[in-house]
């Protein structure tokens, strides 16, 4: 006898909400059937094991499209439903069976996938009519559910010999003015193109008849449209390295090998796994705003999430791959996480990982971290200055330089450890690259000195350095900024009398520049060049260059100070001159400002000025 029941809720708003609200994509309604399918099924397998009168099958799912009634109809031979059971479970929205089916199993080793009860109606999303066909082990006859999605269902017996569900949608009418089409999800291509996305490892076949062209004649033929076992839940001693270089550029759209593969799996208080990959070259896009960090998330091996950005850290965003875990908590439509601690712990266990593996790479196979470094050092470099620094004890041991040594990296940790032990700090120069920088006039006594220099050549260098401050206890200290601290006393004291002696023109000189630079002193630091211009304490040279270069730059200047070699044939010519004759000061002091610029790779302040004055001293050479 047919049954005409109201829904136990206020089931045409509750109805409303799940079919307009709570999903983002039409799409997901196939991935919650067949979740549901599945679940129906480990119920019947679970059930079988210990009550007789189930009996165990060959578990299967089939999708049936029909585009002549313009159906789409799901089935499974999993559990089925009694009458009883239509009505507590697909009578009551938000009821959901899986769930308690678990709460009853509670220890046992069970994967249900359901557990809000509420995957079904999204049916109502792609169909104006849901019918399921259903019998249970547990009754003796079948029932056939129906609805139009309103404040009703209908209830009839019917004849069903197989135990199971099918699940029967009337889709929707195409709608080109809002570009809804419905009919997409007839199409063969379409229904392999879903599962192979949200379903491909559902632990049973999906399978669909498909109608393929052989020899210009078609023919009817069943496919098997999923996977069904993960690779990341096979066994470690059963994956070779191709397996899974196959799948990383399969899944991840890479015509390249990973550069790192990191296969992880917990189980306790969290249990997850983590299939992760480090690509060997660095995406087209990754430096641009365009480009999404992320983790393929899969919730008992159904995909959740494309990229789930809360498992990554900016500064690890080059790592591309997967985690799945049984623990996690979604919201109702399972498409997002709810904020638990469950996904920061897995996200922390995560950023634990990748930085574990990556310092074994680096202790056991160089040349590969160099490859890795070579792409990915300006992520980790901003990682280090993000956030003020927050993360930089946990990433400073996996940066690297070139010094004035050597031309392979070394880390900062193998610096402090060879440098003298007379040497108090860690020194840096800046440059666009090496040769730029071993020709900066501070390099002159570090060389002779026989210091070990880190070059520092990317924009972000100095910045990092800065947050940095120090390492193990050493501070940094750059040679183009502040006093040169290397300088013995015997020759501290020496300056001091030169700069006596001569300060007279050295007064005249930073007159001349007035504002240009704060300072124009005899230099400790110089050997061979002539002259070199440093900055004080705060902005440097090389942040004002970077600083210039950024959108709605400011007009920021660093604090300049001029040294001059008072050793240097130079300096004594120009203290002829200007005893002789004191007007040609300002000349030598422009001369000089501006050879220094050139030397730290600045712009000349006033080219008409500086050729003026080189063709005046060739000049006056000349006459002389």
């Amino acid at each position: 006898m047919s049954k005409t029941k109201k829904f136990k809720t206020q089931s045409q708003k509750l109805l409303h909400l799940m079919t307009h609200s709570i999903y983002t994509q039409k799409e997901i309604f196939l991935r919650e059937l067949i979740s549901n399918a599945s679940d129906a099924i480990d119920k019947r397998h679970f059930l079988s094991l210990t009550d007789t009168s189930i009996p165990a099958t060959d578990y299967e799912i089939w999708l049936e499209p029909n585009n002549e009634k313009r159906t789409l109809t799901i089935r499974d031979n999993g559990i089925g439903f009694t009458e009883d059971e239509l009505v507590d479970n697909l009578g009551t929205i938000a009821q959901s069976g899986s769930k308690a089916f678990q709460e009853k199993l509670e220890k046992e080793d069970i994967n249900i996938i359901g557990q809000f009860g509420v995957g079904f109606y999204s049916a109502f999303m792609v169909a104006h009519k849901v019918e399921v066909r259903t019998k249970s082990p547990y009754s003796d006859t079948g029932y056939l559910w129906s609805s139009i999605g309103e404040s009703s269902y209908q209830i009839d017996p019917i004849e069903k010999k197989e135990i199971g569900t099918e699940i029967t949608l009337y889709l929707n009418e195409d709608d080109t003015d809002n570009e809804e089409d419905y009919s997409t999800f007839l199409d063969d291509y379409t229904l392999r193109r879903l599962v192979k996305k949200y379903s491909d490892y559902v632990r049973y076949p999906i399978k669909m008849k498909v109608v393929v062209k052989e020899d210009k004649k078609e023919k009817t033929e069943i496919q098997t449209l999923n996977q069904m076992t993960p690779i990341w839940k096979r066994s470690k001693s059963e994956l070779k390295d191709e397996d899974l270089n196959e799948f990383y550029k399969h899944q991840f759209n890479d015509y390249e090998d990973p550069l790192l593969t990191i296969h992880t799996k917990v189980e306790g208080s969290l249990t997850y796994t983590a299939l992760l990959f480090i690509p060997k070259k660095v995406p087209y896009d990754f430096y641009s705003e365009k480009y999404e960090k992320g983790l393929q998330l899969y919730s008992k091996s159904v995909f959740i999430q494309d990229k789930n950005k809360d498992l990554l850290p900016d500064y690890f965003k080059f790592v591309k791959g997967l985690v799945d875990s049984a623990d996690i908590s979604l919201n109702i439509s399972r498409e997002m996480l709810q904020q638990n601690q469950q996904v920061k712990r897995i996200a922390s266990n995560i950023e634990k990982k990748i930085k574990s593996e990556l310092e074994k790479l680096l202790e056991n196979d160089r040349a590969k971290y160099v490859e890795f470094y070579d792409a990915y050092r300006l992520t980790l470099k901003y990682g280090v200055y993000d956030m003020y620094g927050m993360n930089k004890e946990k990433l400073q041991d996996l940066i690297m330089f070139k010094t004035s040594s050597s031309d392979d990296y070394i880390t900062l940790k193998e610096y402090v450890e060879r440098k003298p032990e007379a040497q108090k700090a860690i020194y840096y120069a800046t440059g666009k690259n090496k040769a730029a920088i071993m020709n900066l006039p501070q390099m002159d006594l570090v060389k002779e000195k026989g210091y070990e220099v880190l070059f520092l050549t990317d924009e972000i260098d100095e910045f990092m350095i800065q947050i940095l401050n120090t390492y193990e206890d050493t501070p940094f200290k750059s040679l183009q900024q502040g006093e040169a601290d290397f300088i013995d006393e015997e020759k501290k004291e020496s300056l001091k009398a030169q700069e006596k002696e001569n300060k007279d023109v050295l007064k005249a000189m930073k007159n001349a520049l007035k504002d240009k630079v704060k300072d124009v002193k005899l230099s400790a630091r110089l050997s061979d060049s002539p002259v070199c211009l440093v900055s004080g304490e705060g902005l440097s040279l090389e942040m004002e260059k970077v600083l210039k270069q950024m959108p709605n730059a400011q007009d920021v200047k660093a604090e300049r100070i001029l040294e001059i070699n008072p050793n240097h044939p130079l300096f004594k010519a120009i203290n002829d001159r200007f005893e002789k004759d004191p007007s040609t000061i300002d000349r030598y002091a422009s001369i000089l400002y501006h050879q220094a610029l050139l030397a730290e790779g600045l712009p000349i302040e006033d080219s008409t000025e500086f050729s003026k004055y080189l063709v005046d001293l060739m000049v006056d050479s000349n006459k002389n």
